[in-house]
């Protein structure tokens, strides 16, 4: 089975699990996660329809960017400070922004190039020690602060699950849904001007169970590029 034939079928059972939770299949975007593979993969995901990627490495975020500029391009990967206008010079959305520090920075970044950066904070829902993000306390004094900056536009949030967990992806997903709809209506009631219209959660192994707690986006690579994956 070929990239391309791999990206149509799981765009297919993405549009029926929308349909079956009662969502529009248009309000989720199928990432496809690019992090593995050269440019000729990219090409042929393309050829199906895909038109959004995401990268880890800002190397590769650059190099694939710089090929493929009509697509966009999302970074996924742990932020270092040092690489952050590279990242900002290629990303239509940063998912990981988990620390504060890290924001003046892209904010900098971002007014120097010319732009507003859009970006996701990343929310440790789980309490898993080897992920980042913020804990769900944290994220609203982030949020604000965030918001405060005029060259970065909050678009919502991102979490990842405990891998092989039913009852851990359950709790994950389910408490970033329930995260969101309480920072957005004290985001509301202090008059922030911040929408959080992107979840951004979901991936290979757990990506249905995503769906029908809001995300938006979901992150997808071996069951587009892996050729063991049928």
């Amino acid at each position: 089975m070929s990239t391309a034939t791999r990206y149509a079928r799981l765009r297919q059972t993405l549009d029926e699990t929308c349909k079956k939770c009662g969502r529009d299949p248009k309000e989720v975007k199928l990432l496809a996660v690019s992090k593995t593979v050269d440019l000729n993969q990219v090409e042929l995901a393309m050829s199906a329809g895909a038109r959004c990627f995401g990268e880890n490495r800002p190397d590769e975020l650059l190099r694939k960017q710089a090929a493929f500029p009509e697509c966009e391009w999302h970074f996924i990967g742990n932020i270092q400070s040092r690489r952050i206008k590279d990242i900002v010079s290629a990303a239509t959305l940063i998912h990981s922004v988990c620390k504060r520090e890290h924001l003046h920075k892209i904010d900098q970044a971002a007014k120097e190039q010319g732009k507003i950066q859009p970006v996701l904070l990343e929310v440790n829902v789980s309490g898993e020690e080897s992920k980042s993000g913020f804990t769900p306390d944290e994220v609203y004094d982030a949020l604000c602060e965030a918001a405060r900056y005029e060259n970065i536009e909050v678009k919502g949030l991102m979490t990842m699950a405990p891998r092989a967990d039913k009852d851990a992806i359950e709790y994950t997903f389910s408490g970033l849904e329930q995260l969101k709809a309480q920072l957005q209506a004290k985001l509301d009631e202090d008059k922030q001007g911040v929408t959080l219209s992107e979840v951004s959660m979901g991936m290979t192994e757990d990506w249905p169970e995503a769906i029908p707690h809001g995300a938006t986006i979901v992150r997808v690579g071996r069951a587009i590029f892996d050729d063991s994956f049928e």
